[in-house]
């Protein structure tokens, strides 16, 4: 392990910082009650998409103390902020009305075939197969919409804080591995697919089928489990408003979305399409809902601070994985995965030249097994929580009952790509 510069150990003390006010929300939140003359900077401090932004201009500003502001300035301008802006610009669009609809019409299509009572079924399909399209329409559209369709359908409509807890774990252990049928959906994925010469044919014989699997197990085991309630549930009638919305318009809005995953590293170009697509959205205010720009701005200040954050932890973080032999690294990436962002640590790994092939299944499939674990552990975990969080207690996301709901299905998925 390297010795660390001051700005690095001052970095490291902050992350560590971070993580733990994202299990503190709570406290900021009542204090916003207790407190009402500083009620709005309780509130502030008490968003959890707002925790890693905060910490990050702290960083910001140390090291325009510590280090002088062209250093500060070319080590923000050296980091790549391209996820943030495509989270935010396809979350905004997969969102939309016509999105939704498309895909809520789909749902229903494929719950009306099981013999299911209530909205048992479509509950079931919520989970198992919209997370599994993820591969190819990326993860945080896919989390967007599978959180917008359980808010509307399940949480909105009195179910038992047990079940959105354990919906919550399941939907983001569920994103997190249904990301692996392609090479480009899921982040971690990503960041080695290229270098490793991971193509789709590989991904689908590799990891894919062993995702679809685990992914329907987690499902139907939540669905078993809370089958009564969800049974005693009726199925909302769809809005009606919806099924008014023009064939040519729901089109351009699913060109929009597939223009924004084709480009999705080329940010000139996505958000060029996103400005266009508002510009689109604008002239046909009655065939929208409101669009959801507040909470994609959150969910992408909170990437942005983990960008600046994590870009400082390479100096402990690449010597602790890279010491594991290749059985140990799927264990410990799964740990170290819900303590930092997934594709930081598959980032490290595609570093280091003359990896075995064993120690790069397990690295990838470690980091995408813990992605549910904390709100932290995968890119697209903030999007869904911004949606949901509204209909939980306190309007603030548990972390340790999120951890608690998440470590089932983590079995799970370990199982499935450890075993199978």
């Amino acid at each position: 392990m390297s010795t660390p510069t001051s700005i690095q150990i001052v970095a490291t003390a902050l992350f560590a910082v971070a993580i733990l006010h994202t299990f503190s929300t709570r406290i900021f939140q009542r204090l916003a009650h207790t407190q009402p003359r500083h009620a709005g900077v309780w509130h502030l401090l008490g968003e959890i998409e707002v925790v890693f932004g905060f910490w990050a201009l702290v960083l910001a500003l140390s090291m325009f103390a510590i280090e002088g502001p062209l250093v500060a300035i070319d080590y923000i301008d050296s980091r790549n902020f391209t996820e943030p802006l495509f989270v935010f610009a396809i979350m905004v669009i997969a969102a939309t009305r016509p999105i939704l609809q498309t895909t809520m019409n789909g749902v229903s299509l494929i719950a009306r075939q099981l013999p299911l009572p209530g909205s048992l079924g479509y509950y079931l399909t919520i989970m198992a197969v919209v997370p599994l399209l993820g591969s190819f329409i990326t993860e945080p559209a896919a989390m967007t919409l599978a959180a917008l369709m359980l808010a509307d359908q399940f949480f909105a409509r009195g179910i038992s804080s047990r079940l959105k807890y354990v919906t919550l774990g399941v939907l983001f252990v569920n994103v997190s591995i249904g990301g692996t049928l392609t090479p480009f959906a899921a982040p971690p994925v990503l960041m080695v697919a290229g270098k490793w010469g991971w193509d789709t044919s590989f991904m689908m014989a590799t990891f894919g089928w062993k995702a679809a699997i685990a992914c329907c197990i987690n499902a139907l085991c939540v669905a078993l489990a809370f089958r009564k309630e969800l049974a005693r549930l009726p199925l909302a009638a769809p809005n009606g408003d919806a099924v008014r919305v023009p064939t040519v318009l729901t089109l351009a809005h699913l060109g929009f979305l597939s223009g924004v995953v084709i480009f999705a590293h080329h940010p000139a170009i996505f958000m060029g399409l996103f400005l266009f697509f508002l510009g689109v959205a604008n002239a046909y205010p009655q065939h929208q809902d409101r669009l959801i720009l507040r909470e994609g701005l959150l969910v992408a200040f909170f990437l942005a601070g983990l960008v600046m954050l994590g870009g400082q932890q390479q100096w402990w973080l690449e010597p602790v994985l890279m010491g594991m032999s290749s059985e140990a690294v799927y264990f410990g990436a799964t740990a170290l995965t819900a303590v930092t962002d997934n594709a930081a640590l598959t980032y490290l790994g595609s570093l280091v030249n003359g990896l075995s092939d064993d120690f790069k299944y397990a690295l990838v499939a470690g980091a995408v097994t813990g992605g549910g674990l904390t709100v932290i552990a995968n890119a697209p975990n903030p999007a869904g929580v911004s949606i949901l969080k509204a209909h939980l207690d306190d309007q603030a996301v548990n972390p340790l009952s999120l951890l608690l709901s998440a470590l089932p299905p983590t079995l799970v998925a370990m199982f499935a790509f450890s075993i199978l």
